[in-house]
């Protein structure tokens, strides 16, 4: 005897819920697709994490210049007396010291070993009114990478200040 066009509609009808008992997950082919895609983003992304992390750490050393010479700036005017920002050793990265006559003010501890300071100066003066007596400008950069730099300038009106590209000149 034919089964009737019912049962066999209603048995295909049935059949269409129900999931296969096969084994479930990714496929091998499908993992190394992934991993593939992972890997090309990561060689993207790594280069500018780099140099995201190269420009924080130059702005935070050069801020840390910057300040102390806005200190050294400040405490001249409120000792109404001459302070000296120096670098003891004769090398900026080897660090520097706030001096008011025989008092030290501050020190600045020496920087990492892959970033160098440098410049035209050993010595910043500034005298009792926050005139700067030197002109300097120093350049701060890191030894592993050469993408970036930082000028470091102090006017001779005392001003301290940081810049990406300098076309700042001591007179």
């Amino acid at each position: 005897m034919r089964p009737s066009r019912t049962s066999i509609l209603a048995s295909r009808l049935g059949s269409l819920g129900r999931c296969s008992p096969g084994p479930r997950g990714f496929t091998l082919i499908e993992l190394m697709v992934t991993v593939a895609v992972a890997a090309i983003l990561a060689t993207i992304a790594v280069p500018s994490f780099n140099e995201a992390m190269l420009s924080s750490k130059l702005n935070t050393l050069a801020n840390n210049f910057v300040a102390s010479a806005q200190l050294a700036r400040s405490e001249a005017i409120k000792r109404n007396a001459p302070v000296t920002l120096a670098a003891p050793s004769g090398a900026w990265k080897d660090g520097w010291v706030v001096r008011a006559g025989g008092t030290v003010i501050y020190t600045q501890a020496p920087f990492p070993n892959d970033f160098s300071l440098a410049g035209n100066v050993t010595s910043i003066n500034f005298k009792p009114t926050g005139i700067g007596a030197d002109c300097a400008k120093l350049v701060l950069k890191s030894t592993k990478y050469d993408s970036q730099e930082r000028i470091l300038t102090v006017s001779v009106t005392g001003r301290p200040r940081s810049e990406k590209t300098s076309t700042f000149t001591c007179p």
